[in-house]
């Protein structure tokens, strides 16, 4: 998947039905009893490019990691105190986690512009002094983007798992030509990747709710096309996948409902 066609910037179907399977590891992660309630969450599929092949930002998990080791996802992560100041608290995660992990900065400064390349450093060094995100969004005159960010779809993790989230995912055109500036531990690996490049069956490791995701998107040939109908779409019913024991040996079988956006 690191061949010369993905520009590098960094060292299942439309009815309710089977759409993935765990063979090992899941069973680790479950537990018996009442279900844990489910985390807040948010993430944020990064857009660059207008048409297709337009492509989506995906950063791989460290392999030591409890769930998905090595995956390719989203950027994101669980909506944080300082994120619950804002009156958009998922919106505000999605934004902080995206920077923190991958250093792509949405923010406008004065009249509305957004941030720029030097901003988005400066804001990283400013972090490295120990400010919070948004006192440092501060510090720079800036402000979280939320109008950047629109909502695509929602999951909340299957009951039995031990590690429940609610999460909103979100979708955003990349702004200007920010450089991608991946967190140290926490991402291994970040490439630009055409949906079709990341579903490809020799494409990266992908959990479940990242693959149905993108095959809900997969059919948008125009990313401004794709993102102009998701703001016109009344707020998606949360995606709850279950898992089935597999009759004919270990691990489950994930079922889900999820539509695609273009068919």
């Amino acid at each position: 998947m690191h061949g010369a066609d993905v520009q590098r910037q960094c060292a299942a179907h439309v009815q309710p039905r089977v759409t993935g399977s765990d063979r090992a590891g899941l069973a680790g992660l479950l537990q018996e009893g009442p279900p844990v309630v489910p985390r807040p969450s948010a993430s944020l599929l990064v857009i660059d490019g207008r048409r297709r092949p337009w492509r989506v930002l995906m950063m791989q998990r460290p392999g030591g990691a409890e769930f998905a080791p090595d995956a390719y996802v989203f950027p994101g992560g669980s909506v944080q105190r300082e994120d619950e100041r804002w009156s958009d608290p998922y919106r505000a995660a999605a934004i902080r986690e995206t920077f923190e992990e991958v250093g792509i900065l949405f923010a406008r400064g004065h009249g509305g512009r957004l941030a720029s390349d030097r901003e988005s450093r400066a804001v990283g060094e400013a972090l490295g002094r120990g400010l919070e995100f948004f006192a440092a969004l501060a510090e720079m005159g800036l402000r979280p983007a939320f109008d950047r960010l629109t909502l695509l779809t929602r999951w909340i993790t299957p009951e039995p798992m031990r590690r429940r989230f609610d999460t909103r995912f979100y979708l955003a055109r990349r702004p200007g030509r920010q450089q991608v500036l991946p967190a140290a531990g926490e991402v291994v690996d970040c490439v630009w990747l055409s949906v079709s490049e990341a579903l490809d069956e020799g494409g990266p490791t992908l959990v479940h709710a990242t693959r149905r995701i993108l095959e809900a998107i997969e059919g948008a040939s125009d990313a401004t096309a794709l993102i102009a109908r998701l703001r016109h779409l009344s707020e998606p019913a949360p995606i709850r996948p279950v898992l089935r024991p597999r009759p004919d040996g270990p691990g489950y079988d994930v079922l889900d409902d999820a539509q695609p956006v273009f068919s």
